[in-house]
């Protein structure tokens, strides 16, 4: 009985973990792998993606710090018109060996600040498939287009954090945001 096969990531970038001490590469996706991740997230389309990282390696332990930067167009959550928006994230992945399938789980406590811990099994990590999944985090589900005027009143800060939307909306801006449209007056 053979394993299945199971498709390639969109962004594949297969880095051997014997050459990662002490590098830095720098990934970018190309125009195909762009509209493969494209249509995997949900999005109209992504003109850009990059990132720039930093590997340490220790024993068999890989840190990878950098920045993601990438542009895309995402639909409006309000009002399905398309929504250009760049994604500028700092990144804090941790790549560990996988732990065996009969291994008891631990209760791990994770705080914010700590990085994304991703597990591999053999001599290779997707370092590509690290950045897709950190885009996809990135991305705000219910960005929404800039408001034309201030909300005031109780609901100011809600409108306020609505407006930073706008045609360059920043990733994670608040989902509150979907709502800031409907509460024009």
């Amino acid at each position: 009985m053979t394993a299945p096969e199971f498709p390639r990531p969109e962004f594949s970038r297969i880095l051997d973990l014997r050459q990662m001490d002490r590098r830095d590469v720098e990934l970018v996706a190309t125009a195909e792998e762009c509209a493969r991740l494209a249509e995997r997230f949900g999005l109209v389309r992504i003109d850009r993606l990059k990132a720039t990282l930093s590997l340490a390696r220790d024993g068999e332990i890989v840190q990878a710090t950098g920045q993601l930067h990438a542009q895309l167009v995402q639909s409006c959550a309000v009002s399905a018109e398309d929504l250009p928006v760049t994604v500028s994230v700092p990144l804090a992945l941790r790549f560990v060996p996988a732990l065996p399938a009969d291994h008891p789980e631990e209760e791990l406590e994770i705080d914010s600040t700590d990085p994304d811990e991703i597990e591999y099994s053999g001599t290779v990590i997707d370092l590509g498939e690290a950045v897709a999944q950190s885009l996809g985090l990135a991305i705000d589900p219910f960005a929404t287009r800039r408001v034309s005027r201030p909300v005031a009143g109780p609901d100011h800060q809600a409108g306020r954090r609505c407006g930073a939307h706008g045609q360059e909306a920043e990733a994670h801006e608040g989902r509150q945001a979907a709502l800031c449209p409907q509460r024009q007056g």
